[in-house]
């Protein structure tokens, strides 16, 4: 046993158990959520999609004006040197980088802090568990709180504004629903706190456009519908429209495609999973197997 099983933290090139990991009370990543970041799963012993969200990653860094002195080769390496050294096979990996410190006294200039990379990662999660997935989730849709408009926080760099999203949840929990969705301020659907949404309408997929963060699980429904003979359209998607689907599911780097069986009061595919979102969900977990897509971790001789 290491120590590390219940999950481990990179920090500053230390490898320490992720309850022992913590950054200052004043760095701006704490007091103003000044964080980029970005979560990448480990299924059976192999990264999925490790390039992609790297490359998001770096995305978000640039978008944010953030400098971490560490290019991919090293933020892929302290990665893999994080799960190896916590021996977990099915992981929920995060890489993130904080805006830091303000070593001078009274500054608000984002300029003077010092950014910084840490990473951490526990035992997959699910953002929806498992036995709930399998009845089919269901999605309250938040009626306080709206998204936070892509004009002031950009939903392609994925970060830690969860305002909403929290808002939201507290909504559906007190009603007995699994999770929120939001809506835009013109009444379209965006995303969840950590997923986004789908609607099936016959052999058609929609997604929204705008207001989300390109998932890169959503990316893979895409492609995983193509290759099933679905057509697909990424485009505005009003609620009116929206509940009067077919099917709705959701997808997440925590858990795949995640059907759904009711929104509000509606309800879809009787109240159970639909045939199309299961049988994406079975595709989600076969392609994580594809050696194209995976980074295997070398955990060692005792590994």
């Amino acid at each position: 046993m290491t120590g590390l099983e219940q999950g481990a933290a990179w920090m500053d090139g230390r490898i320490i158990p992720v309850t022992d990991a913590a950054i200052p009370v004043t760095d701006w990543g704490v007091t103003h959520s000044d964080i980029a970041y970005d979560v990448v799963p480990v299924w059976q012993g192999a990264f999925f999609r490790l390039d992609d969200y790297v490359t998001r990653f770096l995305a978000s860094l640039s978008a944010l004006r953030m400098e971490i002195g560490m290019d991919r080769a090293a933020i892929e390496a302290a990665l893999h040197e994080m799960v190896a050294a916590s021996g977990l096979r099915d992981a929920y990996v995060a890489m993130v980088a904080a805006r830091g410190r303000n070593p001078v006294p009274g500054s608000r200039d984002p300029r003077d802090c010092a950014n910084h990379f840490y990473a951490w990662c526990v035992p997959y999660v699910h953002v929806v568990k498992p036995v709930v997935v399998e009845q089919g989730c269901a999605v309250w849709i938040a009626k306080s709180v709206r998204r936070i408009p892509k004009d002031s926080v950009d939903p392609t760099v994925k970060n830690y504004h969860w305002g909403d999203f929290t808002s939201g949840l507290f909504e559906a929990k007190e009603r007995g629903y699994e999770t929120t969705l939001l809506l835009d301020h013109a009444g379209n659907v965006t995303e969840g706190p950590g997923f986004n949404a789908f609607a099936l309408f016959g052999r058609r997929i929609v997604t929204p456009d705008a207001g989300v963060l390109h998932g890169i699980t959503r990316r893979t429904v895409l492609e995983m519908a193509a290759e099933a003979g679905l057509e697909t359209e990424v485009r505005p998607l009003p609620l009116a429209e929206f509940l009067e689907a077919d099917e709705v599911f959701l997808s997440s780097s925590g858990g795949g495609v995640i059907p759904v069986a009711r929104v509000d009061e509606r309800v879809f595919s009787n109240g159970r999973p639909g045939p199309v979102a299961r049988d994406l969900r079975d595709r989600y977990f076969a392609w994580m197997g594809r050696a194209a897509h995976r980074s295997p971790v070398d955990y060692g001789p005792s590994g």
